[in-house]
């Protein structure tokens, strides 16, 4: 009998060839829309809120893990992606995949118009201007008629039911997985890097940080924009307070450092396990609500890399592995 002995980095080059990450990509898409098939509803259900909190946390991390943009302000995109969403549905009978296009579109274009005042701003202070700006839609929402105001509004058009929605969510997390392969695998990774970790000494090697920043913050709104948009769809109405509610900004904040903020598959991991946690204590909602607190302060003060750094740390530890054979 002879020892073969494999060490986990040498096992894992398989995994990094494009060929074989393509596929792998590809039967897990494949596995997601045939998932709702075999599913009963309210596992459909469940999964949908999984896929949408894995995008959202997605663009967070896009823009806190690797820009070092930590924003509150995710409310406001999503808020904002629902309104006009519904909106263009309501008005135009436009279908849906145009409806949530235009969202992003419009999402975008606020990130643009408010890149220049946001930008100026750093650290804490950058993060109040995102909450602000997501208050203040709010508020105008509320208080302009055509929105609805306070009661909000319902989605006069078809709606799809929640298997179809579910595929759409699929749809849109492979649209943020290929844009979060791309902004951590490419050149841009080092400019996003760069800018997060010393944004001056960075310009002054010529990088054009505010180019760096803003396309960060237009994709990841656009992204926040089209979950909103599918949020709402699924519900059938949408209100001020829902849309626009802080915990589309404190969710995907939690998710990330859960999983692990600034970690490629820390979106993922941590949206498995806010859910999952969000699910057992459905009944008990303060409970839930203290136990992600206290999960987050033992995570940040023991783990700042969150689970997906704990478990990169065990495997590294792990060292060689003895495979035996004959």
């Amino acid at each position: 009998m002879s020892v073969l002995t494999t060490s986990v980095p040498e096992r894992s080059l398989l995994l990094h060839h494009p060929f074989v990450r393509v596929a792998l990509s590809g039967i897990s898409f494949a596995a997601l829309l045939a998932a709702p098939s075999f599913l009963p509803a309210y596992f459909v259900e469940i999964g949908f809120k999984l896929l949408l909190y894995i995008v959202l946390a997605e663009a967070w991390n896009l823009l806190a893990g690797y820009c070092g943009l930590v924003s509150l302000g995710s409310s406001s995109f999503f808020g904002l992606g629902a309104y006009v969403t519904v909106g263009l549905l309501n008005h135009t009978g436009s279908g849906i995949g145009l409806a949530l296009a235009a969202s992003a579109l419009v999402a975008m274009t606020l990130a643009l118009a408010m890149s220049r005042g946001l930008f100026r701003l750093r650290g804490l202070y950058f993060t109040v201007g995102t909450l602000a700006l997501a208050e203040a839609l709010r508020l105008l929402v509320v208080n302009v008629p055509w929105f609805g105001g306070a009661t909000g509004l319902f989605v006069s058009a078809d709606l799809p039911d929640v298997t179809e929605l579910f595929r759409d969510a699929a749809l849109l997390l492979v649209v943020a997985s290929l844009v979060m392969t791309l902004a951590t695998g490419s050149r841009f990774s080092v400019l996003l890097r760069a800018v997060r970790d010393d944004e001056d000494a960075a310009s002054q090697v010529g990088v054009r940080a505010f180019r760096v920043k803003l396309a960060a913050f237009m994709v990841a709104s656009a992204l926040i924009a089209i979950a909103g948009g599918l949020q709402a769809i699924k519900l059938g109405a949408i209100e001020p307070y829902g849309s626009f509610g802080l915990q589309w900004s404190v969710d995907p904040l939690a998710i990330v450092i859960i999983g692990g903020l600034g970690m490629r598959f820390g979106a993922i991991v941590g949206a498995i396990f806010f859910v999952a946690i969000g699910e057992l204590l459905a009944d008990y909602p303060e409970l839930h609500v203290a136990i992600t607190g206290i999960i987050l302060i033992i995570l940040i003060r023991c783990a700042p890399r969150g689970l997906c750094g704990l478990l990169e740390t065990a495997l590294r530890r792990t060292g060689p592995t003895k495979v035996a054979s004959s």
